[in-house]
């Protein structure tokens, strides 16, 4: 009934069965194990790269406290060299001011001195120059030039030098 073609047939799927069915599970097996091989080592590789990457993470939170704390630092420095400036400016500016009051105070004190001193010459000049007049007018001319110059002599003798 069935021809030559199809025993041939047959047999070469019943041939290919039997080496596939030996050969067949090894394969697999050793496909399945080299991906198995190949999923291991991607796994190893990536928890290397993991520990690696939290290395770094670790690394990097590190230096940025230090960083933090660093410009902490910076910053409290600052603060009080700003308060040390502040002080000395304060201090440079109540001496500075002070100097200026206490030339101030002098400046008076010598325009105060000076005016006293002019007031004392003008009263002197009047009081010479009416002296002077109320005498020439009492007294001849010659006793009177004698007791003017006189006079004019004992008033600057007795007055202070200026």
């Amino acid at each position: 009934m069935f021809d030559a073609a199809f025993w041939v047939a047959m047999a070469f799927v019943g041939l290919v069965g039997v080496a596939l069915y030996y050969k067949l599970p090894g394969t697999v097996a050793a496909i399945l194990d080299k991906r198995a091989d190949d999923i291991r080592k991607e796994l190893d590789e990536a928890r290397a790269l993991r520990e690696e990457a939290q290395s770094l993470l670790a690394s990097y939170q590190r230096k940025q406290r230090d960083a933090v704390s660093e410009a902490d630092e910076i910053i409290d420095h600052a603060n009080q060299e700003a308060e040390r400036l502040t002080a000395e400016t304060d201090v440079q500016l109540a001496e500075t001011l002070e100097r200026r009051i206490q030339m101030a105070v002098d400046k008076i004190a010598l325009a105060e001195t000076e005016a006293i001193n002019e007031a004392r010459e003008i009263s002197v000049d009047v009081a010479v120059a009416a002296a002077s007049a109320v005498i020439r007018d009492q007294m001849d001319e010659a006793s009177a030039n004698d007791q003017i110059e006189k006079s004019v002599a004992e008033l600057r003798a007795r007055l202070p030098q200026t």
